[in-house]
């Protein structure tokens, strides 16, 4: 693996060169341009320090064909000067694509650019000198932000703890302790289970391991690599047969993206070292199968093993993924008794800049037989998401226009041939502020609706809405059983999300605007990808809405569409195609019976 991936930095190297801006009077000048943007940017994704970690490990890899190469060194000199000259006099960077000024992301680079700063400093190559300095320049230069900024999201402090314990490291200051020790004394935010806050299994649950990983070790703080353990066992039930991992409920930008397991190689393979633990190395393994280059500048694969020589060394062989399973996580978390104290925090449920995340801790059921994986879950869009070989059901989500848009399930529990799910949603009017409460502005000829006390009002004919859906495996497939009665003459609609690459047929399907959804009238429902295939009964075009108001339907994506009205009980059934773990799945529904 470590030989591929010197091979593959090698071609990295390359194309940034391609990229790197050589025109002295651009405001760009050393800086590699963005494909994305066509902008240079100082941040750790697709900004230049990531190929400056390329290019910097290939300079003193023996095993790199750009080994002690001249004309590459001139190349990494000019990008720590345009690094230097968009630095910020606070000591900041921003990214790109928001927050300016911004502590956090300077935090990211900092991670990056430290690492490979300490294997350059490894090196007794005279002509490193000058970027050391430069380098060495923006790091110190970065101390004052690091010690007084602050963040945005949850992850983002284990990131500042990361990167206040790599400045200790290189230049001993007290202070940079101290500031990362009233950032962990907030305590960790991981259910028993192993998950985090954000629930982002394809981004920032990675982030958050590897950087308190680094936090741990530098800050001489070993307790932080429990919760690390936790989430670590955890994504071990959270990948797809294709090794896709698990982003259906996701609280960030991955929510149902396509995401694999490289962001998790360098936490499983360094927890696979400090602990022995073949699970952890198996999916270091797994994980390093789909690195692609080494990573962004942040989370570099090869400038960490050139730190760490011994995670260079084959771990042992690759485990199989675990794919006979039934697990619910986070089913015994009293999350009800969390949000019951919310109101002692005194916020009241408002935060800048980000969100309170109150779905941490909501019950998610993953299932593997085989080729197949189901997630059943709570609190987002989808209730509902199967993989079964090549075909992928991205999502089964129910929508109303009750309070416009998705209706999320809240409760989860096992029963005994599958999970019951219950979702609610309640809405009311509000009467007359009380003329005793009313402000000066309502007696004058201009009384701004935003100038009243809202608070104030009394909440009038508030209905409850409430669904319910039993989700339980079949001999053949899976039934989804829906109910819901009051208030009536609810317009309700039922999107069926599947992936772009397979085909679907049915006599049932109407198309409602060219490229756009179908409605599913009726008949059988047939989706088939690469010999694979799942078969849908339970179609209704109740009504003709071909959308929800504040439901939006994803882009990219192939969506039916099942229109009813409340009172409902709905049924759809799904079978799959034969496969070899169909036996194995019939001896377990039996003994459950």
């Amino acid at each position: 693996m470590y030989k591929q991936l010197v091979e593959r930095n090698d071609k990295a190297v390359e194309k940034g060169l391609s990229r790197q801006v050589l025109d002295p009077d651009s405001r760009y000048y050393g800086g590699t341009i963005d494909p994305y943007t066509g902008v240079a940017w100082v941040n750790h994704t697709t900004g230049t320090p990531t190929d400056m970690c390329y290019w910097g490990t290939a300079l003193v890899n023996p095993a790199s064909a750009y080994y002690r190469d001249e004309a590459l060194l001139e190349r990494l000199l000019l990008a720590t000067e345009f690094v230097l000259r968009h630095q910020h006099e606070d000591g900041s960077i921003s990214p790109g694509w928001t927050n300016y000024h911004s502590p956090p992301d300077t935090a990211f680079v900092v991670v990056g650019y430290a690492q490979l700063y300490l294997v350059l400093q490894q090196q007794a190559w005279p002509p490193l000198q000058p970027v050391l300095h430069n380098m060495r320049l923006f790091l110190e230069r970065t101390m004052p932000v690091m010690l007084t900024g602050g963040c945005h999201t949850p992850n983002h402090r284990w990131v500042l703890c990361a990167a206040l314990g790599f400045l200790y490291r290189i230049f001993g200051q007290e202070e940079a302790l101290q500031r990362a020790g009233q950032w962990l004394a907030e305590g960790m935010d991981i259910t028993p289970a192993g998950e985090w806050t954000e629930r982002s299994n394809g981004i920032y649950s990675a982030v958050s391991d590897i950087m308190l990983i680094h936090a741990a070790r530098l800050l001489s703080r070993p307790e932080l690599l429990e919760p690390v353990r936790l989430n670590l066992r955890m994504m071990a039930y959270l990948v797809h047969p294709s090794g896709e991992i698990v982003t259906d409920y996701s609280g960030r930008q991955d929510l149902g993206q396509v995401h694999d397991l490289s962001p998790y190689y360098l936490s499983y393979a360094i927890m696979a070292k400090l602990d022995g633990d073949p699970l952890f190395a198996g999916m270091a393994e797994w994980a390093a199968e789909s690195l692609t280059d080494p990573g962004v500048c942040s989370v570099n694969a090869l400038v960490r093993l050139m730190l760490e020589p011994d995670l260079q060394e084959t771990q042992g062989g690759r485990l199989d993924l675990l794919d006979q399973y039934e697990v619910m996580l986070n089913g015994n978390f009293d999350r009800e008794q969390y949000l019951g104290r919310m109101d002692e925090a005194g916020h009241h449920g408002r935060i800048s800049h980000s969100r309170m995340h109150t779905d941490f801790g909501a019950p998610v059921a993953r299932i593997r037989d085989g080729k197949t994986s189901v997630t059943v879950m709570t609190e987002v869009p989808s209730f509902f998401a199967l993989r079964h070989g090549a075909v992928r059901l991205l999502a089964v989500q129910l929508a109303s226009y009750f309070n416009p848009g998705y209706v999320p399930m809240q409760q989860m529990r096992q029963t005994e041939s599958g999970y019951s799910l219950i979702g609610e949603q309640k809405k009311g009017y509000y009467g007359p502020v009380p003329t005793n409460r009313l402000p000066l502005s309502a007696n004058t000829p201009t009384s701004p609706w935003y100038l009243l006390p809202h608070q104030e009002r009394e909440l009038t004919h508030e209905q409850t809405f409430s669904v319910h859906a039993e989700v339980a495996q079949t001999k053949d497939g899976w039934t989804l059983d829906l109910a819901g009665e009051n208030p009536q003459e609810i317009m309700m609609q039922l999107s069926f999300v599947f992936g772009s690459e397979g085909e679907l047929s049915s006599n049932g399907l109407v198309e409602t605007k060219k490229g756009g959804p179908y409605f599913w009238e009726g008949g059988t429902l047939r989706y088939a990808c690469g010999g694979d295939w799942i078969e849908l009964t339970g179609g209704e075009l109740g009504h003709l809405a071909a959308t929800v108001r504040e439901a939006k339907l994803p882009d990219g994506c192939q969506v039916v569409l099942v229109n009813f009205m409340t009172p409902f009980r709905k049924t759809i059934h799904i079978s799959l195609s034969p496969s070899m773990a169909a036996n194995t799945l019939n001896t377990i529904l039996d003994e459950k019976r």
